[in-house]
């Protein structure tokens, strides 16, 4: 993050200087130049930064509050928050393995024996009192392809026109992986990526409730993703609360 920074500030800087007759403009400052006055993410900056499909408008404001929940853990890093917005870490896969290595030390588990399990709740942000004991408690998530029935704790179809359904705040907790058995077909298990392109985006597979056969939800396509822009845009404000 502090080199995407950096490289935001040397850029706008140097073009400043370009405007005023300081530098001669050159033609990676005029790139810059088109992609901004395009509402665009520029390419030298999309290097650094993490996968997202936003303009640049609202890229800028997301990766504002991406830095806000990193200054919360950078201020206070003895301080566990009691929810964290995983879609706004710069690496969501490396907050998940912390979670496996917490747990794995505690319980003198191997960390390859371990897996990500999901539990999705009924509650807000501001309904978290406590931080988790075996895991922690995110939110973030934005189911695709499916909605999400909050009274029913379960995958339902999607309603029409309503291509996106946000996640209430889901308990990811760290257990061991089980012995091959039956198949549960009670849960569906669904990939979960940075954006709507998929692919090598691929963060975890999330375990979701459904009645209906995972076979379903397979052939739909549903999956969770963690930056859509314009959708849960609000849920961070839901603050990441202090122990």
């Amino acid at each position: 993050m502090n080199a995407l920074v950096e490289a935001i500030v040397i850029s706008l800087e140097e073009i400043s200087q370009g405007i005023q007759g300081l530098l001669t403009i050159s033609e990676s400052m005029e790139r810059i130049i088109d992609a901004l006055s395009l509402n665009r993410v520029p390419v030298v900056w999309n290097a650094l930064a993490y996968p997202s499909k936003r303009g640049l408008a609202s890229w800028l404001n997301n990766l504002l509050k991406r830095i806000e929940q990193l200054n919360q853990f950078k201020d206070e890093p003895t301080t566990i928050p009691k929810v964290a917005m995983i879609s706004r870490f710069f690496n969501p896969q490396s907050f998940l393995t912390a979670i496996k290595q917490v747990v794995g030390r505690s319980k003198e588990q191997e960390l390859n024996k371990l897996y990500i399990c999901t539990e999705v709740t009924k509650k807000s942000v501001d309904d978290i009192e406590t931080v988790g004991k075996d895991g922690a408690y995110v939110i973030g998530f934005i189911l695709d392809g499916a909605r999400w029935d909050l009274a029913l704790g379960q995958l339902e179809e999607a309603r029409p026109k309503e291509m996106y359904s946000v996640l209430p705040v889901v308990y990811c907790k760290a257990l061991l992986i089980p012995t091959e058995g039956k198949e549960d077909k009670s849960l569906y298990q669904c990939p979960c990526y940075k954006t709507e392109d998929r692919g090598s985006t691929y963060v975890f597979t999330a375990q979701l409730k459904t009645r209906y056969s995972p076979r379903k939800w397979i052939l739909s396509g549903c999956s969770l993703i963690l930056d859509v822009e314009g959708v849960g845009e609000n849920l961070g404000a839901a603050k990441t609360e202090k122990k």
